[in-house]
C-alpha cells in the first residue's frame, strides 16, 4: 500500500464545470505537474523496470473530492476543461497518495495540494507511478506488519541500521563504505536474531514500499548526488516517526537500492526473479559472509553511531509507548467494543502512526474504511486484526438512524445493516437484515 495521509470531512459533490472552482485543484499548476511527470517517465524510458512509468494521473482535493486529471475516463465522468479533465470522485472511492482502479482505468492518484519542495514532489510522482505499474513488475507481497519495530530493541537496531546506511551513502572511499554496510547488516542480523519472523515481514514491506520509494528517489532526482541527498532526507524524516512499523521501508528502500546500483547494477532483475531481500542482494554483491551478531559486537559497532545515547532515548520512549499501548488495549481489546467483519474493504491510513498490539492486531490511530456495510472513520484509534478481516472500535455511544457514533469514531451504515449485540456483554457487531432470518 502506498504512503497515505489521513483525510477528514469528506463531502460528496456533483460534477464541477471548471477546475478553477473553489476547492478544486488549480488546473494550471496541475498541468505543470503532469508535464513534470511526463518528462520524468520519458527520461526513464522504461530503463528501471522495463515498463514505462507514464500513465493516467489525477490530483484530488480531499475535502471537496474534486479532480483534475491528465486524461478522460472511458465512461465520461471527467469533462474536458482547457487541456485537463475535471470532475468529482464519488463517496465510495478512497482518496490518498496511491494507485486506484476507477471507471475501468488504473490511475496514479495524489492529494491536492501536493506538499513538499520540488525534489520531494518529483520523488512522490515517481513513487506513485511505480505503484501503478507494480503488478506488472513486482507483485505486492502479503504481510509486513513488523510488530518488532514497536519494541525497544527492534527500533534501536533499525535506527542504528539507518545511521550506518547514511554513513555508507556519504562515505568518501570504498573501504569505509563497505565497512558501514557491514555495520548495517550486522544491526539487521541482530534484530532477526531477536525476532526470527522479522526477516519475512520486513522483506514484504521493503519489496512493496521500499522499492517504490527507491524508484521515486531514482527517477525523481536526475544525478547521483541529488539521489543520495533525497535518500538521506528520507532517513532523517522517518527517524522521528511515532512508529516504524509501516514506514521504515521508505528509509531503507532507497538506501539499499542506491548501494545496490553501485555494486550490483542488475539487481532489479534478480529481485524480480526471486524472493531475496535488498540486504541479502547487497551482501551477495559484496561477497560478505553471514553476519554473526553478539552482545559485545553490537555494542562495539553501535558506538560508532552514538549507540549509548540512542539506546537511552529508546528506553524512555519504550516506557511511554507501553503506556499508550495499555490505553489502546483497555479500549479496543478488554473493554466493550464494536467488532465489524471486513468483506470487500477499501482502506486508507497514515503508515507513520500505526501501533502493534501483538496477537490482538494493529492500531491505526487515523483510519477510514469503506465496505459493504458502509463507511467507518476513526480519529482516535481502530484495531485491525492481523488477517485484515475484522476491525474493532470502542463500543457505540449513540445512534441516529444510520449514523452511529463512539469515542473518536463515526459509522455511516448502508441500508439493510444494523447493530446487534456481540458475544461478550456490552459488545456489538453488525448484521445484514436479510441475514437475520
Amino acid at each position: 500500500m502506498a504512503r497515505m495521509a489521513w483525510l477528514g470531512g469528506l463531502a460528496a459533490l456533483g460534477l464541477v464545470s471548471s477546475a478553477l472552482a473553489s476547492g478544486a485543484p488549480d488546473a494550471t499548476q496541475a498541468q505543470r505537474y503532469f508535464e513534470t511527470m511526463q518528462r520524468q517517465c520519458i527520461a526513464d524510458h522504461g530503463k528501471l523496470w522495463g515498463v514505462s512509468l507514464c500513465g493516467p494521473v489525477m490530483f484530488v482535493d480531499p475535502v471537496t473530492r474534486r479532480v483534475v486529471a491528465n486524461q478522460a475516463d472511458p465512461k465520461g465522468a471527467l469533462k474536458s476543461d482547457h487541456g485537463v479533465y475535471v470532475g468529482v470522485l464519488p463517496p465510495d472511492v478512497l482518496i490518498a497518495n496511491t494507485s486506484i482502479e476507477w471507471e475501468g482505468v488504473r490511475w496514479i492518484q495524489m492529494l491536492w495540494p501536493v506538499a513538499g519542495d520540488e525534489a520531494s514532489r518529483r520523488t512522490l510522482f515517481a513513487h506513485e507511478a511505480f505503484h501503478r505499474i507494480q503488478p506488472q513488475v513486482l507483485p505486492i507481497v502479503a504481510g509486513g506488519d513488523n510488530v518488532q519495530l514497536d519494541t525497544e530493541q527492534g527500533r534501536y537496531t533499525m535506527l542504528l541500521e539507518w545511521r550506518a546506511l547514511a554513513a555508507a551513502l556519504q562515505a568518501s572511499d570504498d573501504a569505509d563504505r563497505r565497512a558501514r554496510i557491514v555495520d548495517a547488516l550486522l544491526f539487521r542480523a541482530e534484530r532477526y536474531r531477536l525476532f526470527p519472523k522479522a526477516a519475512a515481514s520486513e522483506n514484504a514491506l521493503e519489496r512493496n514500499e521500499g522499492v517504490a520509494e527507491y524508484t521515486g528517489v531514482t527517477v525523481g532526482n536526475g544525478t547521483p548526488s541529488t539521489r543520495v541527498a533525497m535518500a538521506l532526507k528520507d532517513i532523517r524524516t522517518h527517524a522521528d516517526d511515532p512508529s516504524l512499523v509501516r514506514s521504515f521501508a521508505y528509509a531503507t528502500g532507497p538506501a539499499y537500492g542506491l548501494l545496490l546500483d553501485r555494486y550490483a547494477p542488475h539487481w532489479r532483475k534478480t529481485l524480480r526473479q526471486g524472493d531475496a531481500s535488498l540486504p541479502q542482494l547487497l551482501a551477495s554483491a559484496l561477497r560478505l559472509p553471514a553476519a554473526q551478531p553478539s552482545a559485545a559486537g553490537i555494542e562495539q559497532h553501535a558506538a560508532r553511531y552514538g549507540g549509548a545515547a540512542l539506546l537511552s532515548s529508546e528506553q524512555q520512549r519504550a516506557h511511554e509507548h507501553q503506556q499508550l499501548l495499555d490505553r489502546y488495549k483497555a479500549a479496543l481489546v478488554n473493554g466493550p467494543v464494536l467488532a465489524i467483519r471486513l468483506l470487500h474493504m477499501h482502506v486508507q491510513f497514515n503508515p507513520n502512526t500505526v501501533l502493534s498490539l501483538g496477537q490482538a492486531g494493529t492500531v491505526y490511530p487515523h483510519l477510514k474504511i469503506i465496505d459493504d456495510w458502509g463507511t467507518l472513520e476513526a480519529e482516535r484509534g481502530a484495531l485491525l486484526r492481523g488477517d485484515w478481516r475484522l476491525v474493532t472500535v470502542s463500543a457505540p455511544a449513540a445512534q441516529d438512524g444510520t449514523n452511529v457514533h463512539g469515542a473518536g469514531w463515526q459509522l455511516k451504515l448502508k441500508p439493510g445493516w444494523t447493530l446487534v449485540p456481540g458475544p461478550r456483554h456490552g459488545d456489538w457487531t453488525l448484521r445484514q437484515a436479510s441475514a437475520a432470518h
